[in-house]
């Protein structure tokens, strides 16, 4: 079930449990997860993406072997707010992981994501190669880590 609302989204999850954070790209998939408390993200891999059901299929084993409690999507909106074509994308992927799986999926505003983690690989001196080859595991990272925050704050 998709939530709009991440209170929405809080109510929908298990006590415990770890979550994915997704970073959709048009050409990549980068995944962060979480611990079981929800306290802290950790970018674990990029998915270069394919069809939608490969795809798919990929993230929902890692669900399965991680034991999953539900997936937050990063949702692209423009600096005023408003949504284009790649938040548009975002709800349709969305959409068609849903009819996949029960489990709840979530948005979390990515704005300048990719920017943080730019900025914090280029300050751990991270190599130009490097740094293409893990900024969609990264920015999922702070996606995740933002939406663990908030999921923390709401708990209290």
């Amino acid at each position: 079930m998709i939530h709009e609302e991440i209170t929405e989204f809080a109510a929908a999850l298990p006590r415990h449990g770890g979550l994915a954070g997704l970073d959709l790209g048009t050409r990549t998939i980068g995944v962060a997860v979480s611990d079981g408390l929800r306290q802290v993200a950790s970018p674990l891999m990029v998915i270069r993406r394919t069809k939608f059901t490969q795809d798919a299929a990929q993230l929902l084993k890692l669900v399965q072997e991680r034991a999953l409690a539900g997936l937050i999507l990063g949702l692209p909106r423009n600096m005023d707010g408003s949504e284009g074509p790649r938040a548009q994308s975002t709800r349709a992927f969305a959409r068609n992981l849903s009819a996949l799986t029960p489990l709840p999926i979530g948005y979390w505003d990515e704005r300048l994501s990719t920017v943080a983690a730019e900025r914090a690989l280029l300050e751990d001196d991270t190599s130009r190669k490097r740094r293409a080859e893990v900024i969609d595991q990264v920015a999922a990272g702070y996606i995740l880590q933002g939406a663990l925050d908030r999921l923390s704050y709401l708990a209290r």
